[in-house]
This record gives structure tokens, C-alpha cells and sequence, in this order.
């Protein structure tokens, strides 16, 4: 009677499985699948049958960094991150024996895939498309092993030196091509402007004195500001024209 008690004790903690509300508990007896245990209290037959639980939360998984060489012969060193759930726990233990390290391989080889047929310049602006492709591959096999995909991240793309050197010389030329074009926009609009005022002080006889008296004015009352004043020739000429009548004038 004492030898009992102990062993119901024991059979009783040995049967109880509390599945979290994250979790799913996948039940074989005798080696073979029986049931699926929800979250919450459960029971199972001890040694007749064995649970292994399975976590249902979004996971992640690094891939490691590739050696690669792009469509236009660039060797680049890149690596991502994969984001994976599982949906059906039973297929995900009885498909594949690890879908951890299986995702992480398959990851692998379809990023060296995808950035292999692809030029630099497309693998340097084209990080969420490259994303987007590998988990179009990924997710088909996933799907066969009780697993979702849900997002692929590539995170740094290491490329030679020499390389970034050469990349960073052609961005200071594009720059400065840039902006030697909007300089030449520049004067030519400015010189467009000057045109227009030409002409329009051409047709205003009295434009150019006002604007002369303009520019005197802005130069400010400092002493040490010098003056000069180009007189039109044909003020001079009337000047002189105006002395020589006095001159004659006072002859007679």
C-alpha cells in the first residue's frame, strides 16, 4: 500500500504536459504520431508516449556571410537575416529533422542565387527586391516542411577596397558634374537677365541715370569709398558745345 501511493504520485507528474499559449505539443506513441496537443493542461501516457513541443512564434536565423560574385563579375561579401514561423507543428517535426538548420541552409544558397544574377549597382539599390525573391524560393520548400516565411533582410554588402575607392571617385565626378551644370544654368539665366535689363533701359531713356543714382546710393556714406562716373559722350558733347557758345560770347 505505501509502494503505491509514490507510484501513482510519480505516474501523475510524469503525465502532465502544460503547453504555453505559444506552443504546440506533438504527442507519438511508440514511435508513431498520435495527436497534437493544444496550450493549456494536458495528459499523456508515460512511457507509451512522448511529446515534443513546438515553439509557434516568429523566429529568426542569420545567414551567414556569402562570398559572391555578381552578374558583372564583382566579388561581393554579403549576408541577411530570415524571419520564419511554423504553421503546422506535426509536418514541421515529421517532414525534417532540423527546419531551423534547414531554412538557414536553403536561405543561403537562394541568396547566392539571386545576388548572382544580378549586376552591382542592381544589388546596391535593389536590397528590398532581392529580399522579396529570395522568399519566393524560400517559401516554396518552406511550405512542404509545416513552415511560413514571412520576411528576408539582407543587412551588409562588403565589396574590395580598390572597389569602394573607385565607387567613391566616380560619386565626387558625378557630383561635381552636377554641379558645374547648375552653374552653367546659372550664368546662362543670369546673362538672359542682363539682356532683358539692356534692352529694357535702352528703350528708358532715363533708366540708366536712375540706376546710376541707385547704385551711388547703396554705396553707403564711408568716407573711404572712391566714385567713378562714366559720363556718356554725348553729355560731354553737349557740354562742350554749351562752353564754346559761352566762350564766343564773351568775345564779341
Amino acid at each position: 500500500m505505501f509502494f503505491i501511493v509514490p507510484l501513482v504520485v510519480i505516474f501523475f507528474v510524469l503525465s502532465v504536459r502544460i503547453i504555453q499559449q505559444y506552443e504546440t505539443g506533438v504527442i507519438f506513441q511508440l514511435g508513431k504520431y498520435s495527436r497534437t496537443l493544444q496550450p493549456g493542461l494536458n495528459f499523456i501516457i508515460p512511457l507509451i508516449e512522448y511529446s515534443r513541443v513546438i515553439d509557434m512564434r516568429i523566429s529568426t536565423n542569420d545567414i551567414p556571410k556569402q562570398q559572391v560574385i555578381t552578374k558583372d563579375n564583382v566579388p561581393v561579401s554579403i549576408n541577411g537575416v530570415v524571419y520564419y514561423k511554423v504553421v503546422d507543428a506535426q509536418t514541421a517535426v515529421i517532414k525534417v529533422q532540423s527546419y531551423m538548420y534547414a531554412v538557414s541552409q536553403y536561405a543561403q544558397a537562394a541568396l547566392r542565387d539571386v545576388v548572382g544574377g544580378m549586376t552591382l549597382d542592381d544589388l546596391l539599390a535593389e536590397r528590398q527586391k532581392i529580399g522579396d525573391e529570395i522568399e519566393v524560393i524560400i517559401q516554396k520548400a518552406a511550405a512542404s516542411w509545416g513552415l511560413e516565411v514571412t520576411a528576408i533582410k539582407i543587412q551588409d554588402v562588403d565589396m574590395p577596397e580598390e572597389l569602394k575607392k573607385m565607387m567613391s571617385r566616380q560619386a565626387s565626378a558625378e557630383r561635381e558634374k552636377r554641379a558645374t551644370i547648375t552653374k552653367a544654368e546659372g550664368d546662362k539665366l543670369a546673362a538672359f537677365n542682363l539682356a532683358e535689363a539692356a534692352h529694357t533701359m535702352s528703350q528708358s531713356p532715363g533708366a540708366m541715370q536712375l540706376r546710376t543714382l541707385q547704385t551711388i546710393d547703396g554705396l553707403g556714406p564711408t568716407a573711404s569709398n572712391t566714385v567713378v562716373l562714366a559720363v556718356p559722350v554725348d553729355v560731354m558733347e553737349l557740354v562742350r558745345g554749351i562752353t564754346t557758345q559761352i566762350t564766343e560770347k564773351k568775345k564779341e
